[in-house]
Parts: structure tokens; sequence; C-alpha cells
């Protein structure tokens, strides 16, 4: 069944495919490769994939997310459909993938569903990612019809002291009758997407629940599982999220009994390469592990401002430096590129 269901989204991804973008993804890849090998910043091709934000506000106060810890220094707003329109048409014919999130949760934006259906319709593969309080059967039918590939539904828990614990204002109930509306509404309306994913951001209070999980998506008809390690933003000291499981953990004890990063720094990111994140007020930051939008990049105003960015001195200078010392780039300190997704 999973299988089944991986495969017909992958069918789709190709779908969403044209000879542009395919060639645009091979002068990326090339490129990219290009400068890891000889250590210069050699830089070919537009974007593969973006992620657009669509608000930074979110209902619950989850513990280690800005927008649940209500700690941005930059200003919470909504993104509106027309400034998307003018984003749309500047990528639109290299994008592959667009990811709807960065913070926040979409669906407080009234005009999310209208964006999801513009970017479909340009033959790009959506996708978002939702606390689910927000499907009922209207949003959920509505959310089908707007031809949204892939709904990543974060359920962290299999009882609802588990599940609040970490997602701090939430209801367990809430996320399992979304989930049950979303599924209902693909089967009534026909449609294979979109695909469903619970994801499961594995931390030391609910680290024992993910076979209970595991049941539980089953039994709804979800299609993909997925479990998460989780970013903790002060670590060092080790933090009662950190999961006991070792697998489940992005951080390892060191032999001073700090507490550090498990993958490599290695001088090279293809996140640097292959996409970027435009925030909700069209800031362009390099990808989405800058929260705060610190290593702001320039601002998508006016029809060619994107692509100005893109190739622009500054943004250059970001990826030389990436490539120079990235253990240095305060945004890097915490990156997970490398690590596990199980599922």
């Amino acid at each position: 069944m999973i299988f089944a269901t991986k495969a017909v989204d992958f069918r789709y991804k190709i779908l969403t495919g044209t000879p542009n973008k395919i060639w645009n993804l091979l002068l990326l890849r090339f490129s990219f490769y290009l400068s890891k090998w000889t250590g210069r910043n050699l830089f070919f091709g537009k974007p593969f994939s973006l992620s657009i934000e669509p608000t930074t506000s979110c209902n619950l106060r989850c513990p280690e997310c800005p927008s649940g810890l209500r700690s941005f220094t930059r200003p919470t707003g909504m993104l509106k459909e027309d400034d998307f329109k003018l984003m749309l048409n500047q990528f639109k014919r290299t994008v592959w993938a667009m990811n709807f999130y960065f913070q926040g949760e979409p669906y407080l934006n009234k005009d999310f569903l209208k964006m999801v259906k513009l970017a479909a319709a340009s033959k790009i593969y959506t996708i978002t990612s939702t606390n689910a309080h927000y499907l009922n059967p209207e949003t959920a039918r509505e959310t089908v019809k707007s031809g949204l590939h892939r709904l990543v539904i974060s359920i962290d828990g299999s009882t609802q002291e588990t599940y609040s614990s970490y997602r701090v204002g939430g209801s367990l109930e809430k996320v399992i009758e979304g989930t049950r509306n979303i599924i209902k509404a693909k089967n009534e309306l026909g449609s294979h997407t979109p695909h469903v994913i619970f994801q499961f951001l594995v931390v030391k209070p609910n680290e024992h629940q993910v076979e209970e999980v595991r049941r539980m998506a089953s039994e709804l008809g979800v299609d993909e599982l997925r479990v998460k390690t989780a970013q903790i933003y002060d670590f060092v000291n080790g933090s009662p999220l950190i999961p006991t499981q070792d697998k489940y953990s992005r951080y390892r004890k060191s032999a001073g009994g700090k507490w550090e990063l498990k993958n490599k720094f290695e001088n090279h990111c293809w996140k640097m390469w292959q996409g970027c994140v435009i925030t909700w007020d069209g800031k362009v930051v390099p990808c989405c592990f800058d929260k705060d939008a610190a290593h702001f990049l320039g601002r998508i105003e006016g029809a060619n401002d994107f692509r100005k960015i893109w190739k622009s001195p500054e943004y250059q200078a970001f990826r030389a430096s990436v490539l120079n010392n990235r253990r240095e780039i305060d945004i890097c300190k915490n990156c997970s590129e490398g690590t596990q997704v199980f599922s």
C-alpha cells in the first residue's frame, strides 16, 4: 500500500517536469559538484525548488519553533495573493517544486489555497506542512480541489498528553479529525492528491510512541509516515527534549560532556544551489534554517527582482562563504543536512 502511494506521488513529481526544468536541474547539479570539487563558487541555472511563507502566524506554541515562541525580530504577517503572483511569474518556468511553508500555520492565510492552485496550474509540484487544526470538511475539499500534491501533517504523539507536551495548545483530536476529513475528501472527489504524510518529530517525551503512531497512520489511511529528528536550539548543555534513543537524535555527547551535532560540517551545501526561501513580505533568504531572515539577500518588489537577487554579488558571496568555511556561518551550526529521516 505504502509503496503504491509513493509510486503515485513520484508519478506526479515527474509529470510536473518540463524540458526547461530538467535542463535547469542538470545545470544546477553540474555547477554544484564542480564547486564542491574545486572549492570555487561556480554557478549555473535558476532555482529548482522554493519555500514560500504564507504567514509567520501560528495557533500553537511549540517550544523549539520561533513562531510558537513568538520570538521573531522580523514582523508577523500574511503573504498577499497579488504579491505571490508577482513572484510566481518570475520563476515558474524553472521551479519544479514549491513548498508553501517556512514558519507559521499556512491555513491561517485565507488566500493560501488560491496560491497553491495558481502554482499547481503552472505545473509546479506543490507541498505544504500543517498542524491540521483547520482541516474542517469544507477546507479539506478545497485543499483537494486546489491541486496540492503533498500534505505533511505534524503528529507528534499518540495521546493528548504526549502530543501537547510539544505541540503546546494543540488538540490531537483535531489532528485526527482533520486527517479523516482530508482522506474522505480525496475519496469522494476521486483524487490521488494530496499525498498525505504523517510527520512524527521525535523528542524524548514521545519517542516511545513511534509504533503507535505508525498503526494510527495505517488505520486512518494515511499514505506515509515520516519519523524525523528534532532540531534543538540550545543543545550544547543538553535538553530534556533530546531522545534517549541515539538513532532518533541529531546530537551526541562529546568526550568533554557537551552535546554536539552528529553530521559533518563539510564545506558545501546543495541547498545553496537548488533553491531558497521567500518570506511572506518578499525577503529572499538562503535556506530554511534562517528562520528570522537574518541573512537578507534582497526583496522581491518588482517584475525582475528575483533574477537579480539570485545572481547578485551578495548571494554569490554567501555561497562562497559556505564553500570557504561553513562551520562559521551561524545558521549552519545546527543544520540537519545529512541527518536521517525514517519511514
